[in-house]
């Protein structure tokens, strides 16, 4: 449970983890640093500020204590406003309130250490004028005397203060761009990673960064090539191979145009259903990673798939999908192909085909709705493996070659989206279609 919630807490991104790796120890040692700063330095610093101030006080009440006469009483004032700096002045019979004002609570520990020191009755008074009033009862009248506040704190508080927190920003702004820099390559192999995952055509990936990350960028570029050297391979190869198929086909189909009889029509068919099979074949392996990668829009190409489908006599709805709202990057042929695939096997297992679109989130959502038999939940994975049906009398007619599911599943893999079989709301299949915008 502890571990879920700090995965919650924690930043989801490397830039925010790494300066959290960086800022915490940072903090820390701000936090210890204060503390033993105020602990030690400047409470004993405030300490001997109103220590010193507690004996100048002190001092002065004493002299005048020991006065002999004015004249001696005058030159205490005096000393006690030019060396001291204190407003020092005396009123004749005047005696101490009953009340006094509340002690500031930065200056208690000031008053409290002069109520120690001090042996006659005193009254601290109300804050005036940026001085602390202290009134200081003698037999003949009352001796006031008025401290500055900054007397008893230290600046160098604040001065800490504003130097720990700008060398904090200071260094975070430091770490933040640097950071900056060694993450924005990888997130930009991350991007190329997930374009020739899609199909896409990448240039190749520019090595930057830390050692790790051009390690990882020159490796990608490594498995860039051997798929595309790959691919190519595998084009050459099933171009050839349907020249070799195709020519003795042809062959063979002009021979049993010659003849005649049932055993002729039977050998007819079996050519025609080799034919087909070999195309499906090819369509399956050769795919369509030529084709170049540009923006179409969804929406006219459902309803360019749902026109010829009607053509051929297929009743095909199309519902909610939006024309010029859907656009993103993907291969037109191939999508055409697996959408197709998908329209077919509705309206030749099923009655009718319900296509809709919608955008959810940054993915396209399409949906195809059949009447058939639909698939049992234990046999939905196995429909898309090539050349497997459901139905198992291998006749054209009734079940193809068993690759319209692997077609549209490699295709929409190509692109970067999901494909998932459930159960349709008309009482048969639904094939449902993730693609990323």
């Amino acid at each position: 449970m502890l571990g879920e919630i700090i995965k919650r807490v924690l930043p989801h991104t490397l830039l925010g983890r790494a300066l959290l790796i960086i800022v915490t120890p940072l903090i820390l040692l701000q936090v210890i640093s204060a503390f033993v700063f105020y602990e030690r330095h400047w409470s004993w610093v405030s300490r001997q500020l109103t220590d010193n101030a507690v004996a100048e006080i002190v001092s002065v009440v004493e002299l005048w204590r020991t006065a002999p006469d004015d004249v001696t009483r005058q030159r205490i004032l005096a000393i006690g406003r030019q060396t001291f700096g204190l407003d020092v002045s005396f009123e004749d019979g005047a005696i101490l309130p009953n009340t006094a004002h509340p002690i500031p609570v930065g200056d208690k520990n000031f008053a409290s250490a002069l109520a120690k020191r001090m042996q006659r009755p005193l009254v601290f008074g109300g804050d005036t004028s940026g001085t602390l009033p202290i009134d200081i009862q003698f037999p003949d009248g009352v001796l006031h005397v008025s401290i500055s506040p900054k007397r008893l704190v230290t600046s160098t508080t604040y001065v800490f203060v504003l130097w720990m927190v700008g060398s904090s920003l200071v260094l975070f702004a430091v770490a933040m761009l640097f950071m900056r820099n060694q993450v924005r390559p990888i997130r930009r192999l991350a991007l190329a990673a997930d374009a020739l995952g899609k199909g896409r055509d990448v240039p190749p990936f520019k090595l930057a960064g830390a050692i790790e990350v051009r390690q990882a960028a020159h490796a990608f570029n490594i498995m860039r090539e051997r798929i595309r050297r790959q691919i190519g391979q595998r084009t050459e190869m099933l171009a050839g191979v349907s020249h070799d198929l195709r020519t003795p086909l042809t062959r063979m189909k002009l021979e049993l145009a010659m003849l005649k009889g049932s055993a002729a029509e039977e050998l007819k068919a079996d050519v025609t259903e080799m034919e087909h099979m070999v195309e499906g074949y090819l369509a399956f392996a050769r795919g369509d990673e030529s084709e170049p990668t540009a923006t179409a829009d969804l929406g006219e190409l459902i309803d360019e798939i749902a026109t010829q489908a009607r053509r051929a006599g297929a009743e095909v709805t199309v519902k909610d999908v939006p024309i010029g709202e859907l656009t993103l990057a993907m291969r037109r042929a191939a999508m055409k192909r697996a959408l197709s695939n998908l329209v077919v096997n509705a309206t030749t297992y099923g009655t009718r085909a319900d296509i809709a679109a919608r955008r959810v989130g940054g993915n396209v959502e399409i949906t195809v709705d059949d009447e058939g038999p639909g698939v049992p939940p234990e046999r939905r994975e196995d429909v898309f493996r090539p050349f497997f049906r459901l139905e198992e009398s291998r006749n054209l007619e009734t079940g193809g070659v068993g690759l319209g599911l692997s077609i549209a599943r490699d295709v929409i893999h190509g692109h970067g989206g999901s494909i998932l079989l459930e159960d349709s709301p008309l009482g048969g299949l639904r094939v449902r279609l993730r693609l990323p915008v």
